[in-house]
């Protein structure tokens, strides 16, 4: 029997137990999204993994209920397929959404607090980007000794620049290297008292036992964050977790395909009577590929020669 070179790269990948689709409900899922997903599910076939559908919702002012349905929406009308997690808007509510795993995200934070890790700090936003245009925080607090416990303030990790950090991605390779400049001292409380996305994030993997991450490659910074934070919190289970960071859709004007750029969405697409199968063909024909694909599997391997490697980042 002969095997293709997309069969024979794909042979060699280990067996993994889960991965997961990670939705923000702020705003109605568009094409970038559906790549995504895309990607995920055809890796987690490949490798033989469940997927995890995990709503993103901690941010609860952000949060809308019409968004949450439109997650639900999009993946069966795209008939992307998903193991575990909420299949309806009231199991969400119940039994999957964020909130109920806040003593989860509490303890980590005393924990970061008991260690005196962390440290508390005042700046705004906009008092950072005055400083650095690229937004990145310049250690103003650090040394102000400010009480954690005060009012309007942030909890920022206290980093080092220079420690090494080895991330396992999906051609077995280990990328060894260091906190990017725009993660150090990164914020793991907001000046709300909730906690931070990078804290989330790796509380939630590890507790539903995520050991392949599919994400965009502009959160390459994020998985370098967590797993930096993984290692303070001496959580080790996330060291063996692998990654792989997908390409991202680009619009015209060279940015990526985002919510807050106004890119098109899902629901915009089925008021317009287009099918699952147009919808991938759209996919296909932005990113330069045969734009003939009807299903999220055709679209993935076309995309079979940027699968099984791992974008590289040497911040």
């Amino acid at each position: 029997m002969k095997f293709t070179a997309h069969e024979r790269r794909m042979s060699k990948y280990p067996i993994f137990k889960k991965t997961r689709i990670a939705p923000t409900p702020s705003g109605y899922l568009h094409l970038g999204n559906v790549l995504s997903f895309a990607v995920t599910a055809a890796l987690a076939k490949k490798t033989n993994a469940k997927v995890l559908l995990r709503i993103d919702d901690f941010d609860r002012e952000r949060t809308n209920k019409i968004f949450v349905q439109d997650i639900f929406d999009t993946l069966n009308f795209l008939e992307i397929p998903v193991d575990e997690g909420p299949k309806n808007i009231q199991e969400y509510e119940q039994q999957f959404s964020q909130v109920h795993r806040t003593e989860m995200y509490d303890k980590a934070l005393r924990q970061l607090k008991e260690s005196r890790t962390i440290f508390a700090c005042t700046c705004s936003r906009t008092d950072v980007l005055r400083l650095n245009a690229d937004s990145t925080y310049t250690g103003t607090c650090r040394r102000k000794n400010i009480s954690l416990d005060s009012e309007n303030v942030s909890w920022r990790l206290q980093t080092n620049g220079t420690k090494e950090l080895a991330v396992k991605v999906l051609d077995g390779e280990t990328i060894k290297t260091v906190l990017p400049a725009n993660m150090q001292d990164f914020t793991v409380r907001r000046k709300d008292r909730f906690p931070a996305y990078q804290l989330i994030s790796l509380i939630d993997d590890l507790y539903f036992g995520i050991d392949l991450v599919v994400r965009g490659e502009d959160l390459w910074p994020s998985t370098l964050a967590q797993n930096y934070l993984s290692l303070v919190l001496n959580q080790q289970a996330f060291q063996s977790t692998t990654f792989y960071h997908h390409p991202l859709m680009i619009d015209a004007q060279g940015h990526k395909l985002s919510k807050t750029t106004g890119a098109p969405s899902i629901q915009y697409f089925r008021k317009q009577h287009k099918t699952p199968g147009d919808i991938y063909a759209l996919i296909a024909g932005i990113l330069g590929l045969d734009a003939t694909t009807q299903t999220w599997q055709g679209l993935v391997n076309l995309l079979d020669l940027k699968i099984g490697g791992d974008v590289r980042r040497s911040e």
